[in-house]
Order: C-alpha cells, then structure tokens, then sequence
C-alpha cells in the first residue's frame, strides 16, 4: 500500500480514493492508535468533528463518526466551520482528537482527511504512519477490539463553535476596523458564514462574494485560486480592499484598492512589521519557504528582520515556528501562521490583523504592501527527467553556477524535484522579466540534457 497520509493528511476523489470505508477505517485506527499511545489515559476520549461545504463530507463525516464512536470515542460535531476553528475547538474544549474534512483550495469532487492531536496541533508522522500501518492490519483481516453497552462513544452536535471562534477571533484583534470597506470572497467554503460575521463584529462594512455554499460550487471559479471576482467588485464598489480565502479558509490572499494582488509575501511583510512595533515578533524573525519571493527576503532584510526558509510547506514553516518559538510565518500561497493565535494557518485571522494594521495607520493596503517590490518569478516544470539526480549532476551544477552569477545579487536560482511527479520545478527570479525568463529557458534545457 503507497503512503496514505501527504504533507496535509489525506486527500484524494471523494467516493473513488477517499470512500467511506477508508474514512472509516481510518478514524478507528487513530482512535486505537492514540489510545496506545496513552493519550486517552485516565478519561473518556473526545473528538471535535468538523468538515467544508463539500457534497461529500456529508458521507464522510458520517463514516468518521461511527468509526470513532464504535471505538468508545464521544464527538462533538461542529459542522461546516473552517479547518483552523476545528484546531481552535479541539484545543479549547481539551478534547483528545480533532478531525477535518475538506480538500481545501482543490476542486469539489475531492475531498480530505486531516487528523489533528490534542491542542489542535497536526498529528507527528510517527503517528500517523502508525495509523496507516495499524489500519493495513485490520483492513486485511486482524479483528478490532470494540467497546460495548456503555462503552461506545456517544454523538452530540456542538453549535456553540460558531460563536466561540468568532469571538477568539475578535478577541486577539489589537484595534477595530471602523470606517474601512472590504469585500470578502468566502470561495463557497467552509467560511462563508464565519468571516463575514468576523469582519462585522469588528467594525467594518462587508460586501460578501462566494458565501453561497451548495455542496457542489466550492472553489468553483472562485475565492484565493480564482482573484477575479474579487478584483472586479473592488474597483465596483470603491472598496478599501479585498479578502480572498480558499474552501477550508486557512489561507488568504488579498486585492488592494486598484485591484492589484497582494499574495502572502506582502501580507507576511506588512503583518511583521506591525508585530515589530508591538512586540510581538519574536526574535525580529519571520519563517517562510525557499519559494518565497527575493523581494520579500531583501525587504525584510532591509527592515533588520531576519528570514529563515524551509522547504516548501505550511508544515516545515510551523515545524520551524514550534521549534524555536518563532511568532510569524508562512508561504506566497497565503498560508500564514500566527503562532501566538493559531496552530495553524488560519485565512480568517490574517485577513482580520491585515484589516487592523490598514485601520490603525490610515494607510492603503497598496501602500502598506509596497514595503517589498516583487521580484519577476518565472517557473518552468521540466517532465520525464530523473528527479532523484537533481543534487547530484556535475552538469547541471555548472549550469547553476552560471546562471547565479550572470543574476548576482538581485536574482535566484531553485531546483526543486517534485514530491509527486518525475518532474523539476526550475524557478528563476531577477530584476528583469526578460532575463528571469531567458535563465529559466536555459536551466530547464539544461535539466533536460542532464536528467533526461
């Protein structure tokens, strides 16, 4: 059996990878597994439940439950709520579990499986390679031991999430946001009614976008993979800005008042330097990945602020955050950690302490992101090449070594193999949009002639 679990647990089409027996199978192998492992001692265990809009989370969550519950886990439902919510919840509520359905920003016939620890924090791969390995045994035959009369979990729907979050929410805001418009692009996700609700309570006057879920239009020409729509009812409305969000919300990518993307670099530069001047940020360090923007490092540089970058993924820039307590991290993508306030990336609370930094110094979104000047990026996937020889080839060594110097200090080369595909990801950045893409042209034929 190939690896179940990715960088963002379990995900694949809904009913034809990811069926019901799986979802099933699955959450009473966690609920096994992490009693072995003595998370359940000296209580009865207790699971936060929550899922996106998606049509098939329906199915799902019903097979999640009773996996657990026949395991002699209660559960707490809390219904359609963004993935960070269900990670807040888990935490607040000590409960022993938490679990997500959603394929986040992919389209609607996928769908996912994301377990989360006590706290709310993701599971170790310890764990969750245990849970597949566990689940493989009994999915070939090996009887569970299963509670009975008393000992099966109990199922109860828990409507009070709702509130709760939205009041954390409110709650770590540093200032209101009176007087500021903003149009929010909810991707008929998972946060359709909690962002705007958020941004209401907090003072600022919401035209709403996507926030119409039916089960089947999550993602569907919309939200943080589709800024369009949101660019156009911007300038429509005079808005001050725009939030975009993907299906499970724990990203966020925004419009500034002329309709120009900011991405997560720029949200990441402008949330620090408001951090800085509470002191907030820790270390005067920001966690992101290789992927992001030169720009972005040369601003922050700029700035006195240091940068550390891990591989690509929210999981190696938390990783990073927990291990050396770091307060402010995240990718391009929109995925943006703040530690002090969420064990994941949450799009909702970034969109909210974006909001408060425009309201607190009178300044436009566009002016406030043009701390960093984006750098021309170009990427080039080259496919059918040995991805494995990437950081082995003398050839493409010398090709690098070429293009670095002709870019000096105002460009960057990575190599990047792909996780998935017998492919690499050639991405050059320089000052110049020609010259990025003429080095990227060469290095991908030299990723041909070399790994091919």
């Amino acid at each position: 059996m190939g690896r179940l679990f990715g960088t963002d647990g379990v995900r694949g089409v809904a009913n034809a990878d990811l069926t019901a027996e799986l979802a099933l199978g699955l959450s009473v192998a966690a609920a096994h597994v992490l009693a072995e492992a003595g998370s359940f001692e000296g209580h009865r265990p207790t699971a936060v439940v929550g899922r996106d809009p998606r049509a098939s989370g329906e199915f799902l969550e019903a097979a999640v439950v009773a996996g657990l519950a026949s395991s002699g886990v209660d559960v707490l439902l809390v219904g359609v709520l963004p993935t960070p919510a269900v990670a807040y919840l888990t935490g607040v509520l000590g409960a022993d579990l938490g679990v997500m359905l959603s394929a986040s920003h992919n389209a609607m016939p996928d769908n996912g499986l994301k377990f989360l620890a006590r706290g709310g924090h993701k599971l170790d791969d310890e764990l969750e390679e245990r849970i597949e390995k566990i689940y493989e045994e009994h999915r070939t035959g090996a009887p569970w031991d299963r509670p009975t009369g008393s000992g099966v979990g109990r199922v109860r729907r828990y409507n009070e999430g709702f509130d709760q979050y939205v009041a954390h929410l409110i709650g770590v805001l540093p200032n209101r946001l009176d007087g500021l418009k903003i149009v929010l692009d909810e991707a008929h996700g998972a946060a359709s009614r909690v962002s705007p609700e958020a941004f209401s309570r907090a003072g600022a006057e919401v035209i709403t976008i996507g926030t119409e879920p039916d089960g089947l239009n999550i993602n569907d020409g919309c939200g943080s993979t589709h800024l369009g729509l949101l660019k156009a009812a911007v300038v429509e409305h005079g808005a001050d800005f725009g939030i975009a969000h993907d299906g499970d919300a724990d990203r966020c990518l925004a419009v500034d008042h002329t309709g120009d993307e900011v991405d997560g670099d720029q949200i990441m530069a402008v949330l620090a330097l408001a951090m800085r001047e509470r002191s907030a940020l820790r270390s005067d360090t920001v966690v992101a990945t290789v992927m992001s923007n030169l720009g972005f490092k040369l601003a922050m540089e700029r700035e006195g602020l240091t940068i550390i970058q891990t591989a690509v993924g929210d999981r190696y820039v938390l990783e990073e955050m927990k291990a050396h307590g770091y307060a402010l991290g995240g990718e391009q993508s929109g995925h943006v950690i703040i530690l002090d306030h969420a064990t994941t990336g949450d799009g909702t609370l970034t969109g909210l302490m974006l909001a408060t930094r425009v309201a607190s110094t009178g300044r436009s979104l566009r002016e406030l992101a043009s701390v960093m000047e984006r750098l021309p990026q170009v990427l080039i996937n080259v496919p059918d090449v040995d991805r494995g020889r990437v950081g082995s080839s003398a050839e493409l060594a010398t090709a690098v070594a070429e293009a670095e110097r002709e870019l000096g200090a105002t460009g960057r080369v990575l190599l990047r193999p792909s996780g998935t595909e017998p492919l690499v990801r050639v991405m050059v950045e320089a000052a110049d949009i020609d010259q990025a893409r003429s080095v990227a042209g060469r290095l991908a034929d030299a990723v041909k002639s070399a790994l091919g």
